[in-house]
């Protein structure tokens, strides 16, 4: 999951261990992309290798705007935003203790 979203070129991407903490997923990635365009670009790829690699279908919101995309899988919960749109919300501050921390390629499996 993480290699997608390096591979379609998302930025700041940060990775979030939700367990023990919340019943909604085991972790939340969050990643954003220069533009709209780009932000469902790279969603929809996301959603596509879902289904191909892993054979798993993904719910969906946000995706006809691209300010603010969410892919539910049941265990992650990504969510891709327009910068704008991620610092007005800023779902890191809310979630990681003491801010911001960078991707880490250990938690998540490929």
């Amino acid at each position: 999951m993480l290699a997608s979203l390096e591979d379609d070129k998302a930025e700041e991407i940060v990775q979030i261990d939700l367990r023990g903490r919340s019943d909604m997923a085991d972790y939340m990635v969050i990643c954003s992309g220069r533009s709209s365009r780009q932000v469902a670009a790279i969603s929809e790829k996301l959603m596509d290798r879902l289904k191909v690699d892993f054979n798993r279908l993904s719910k969906v919101e946000g995706k006809e705007t691209g300010d603010w995309v969410l892919i539910d899988t049941g265990d992650v919960i990504v969510h891709v935003f327009r910068p704008e749109v991620r610092e007005f919300y800023q779902l890191e501050k809310m979630w990681l203790p003491g801010g911001t921390q960078g991707l880490s390629s250990d938690m998540i499996p490929d």
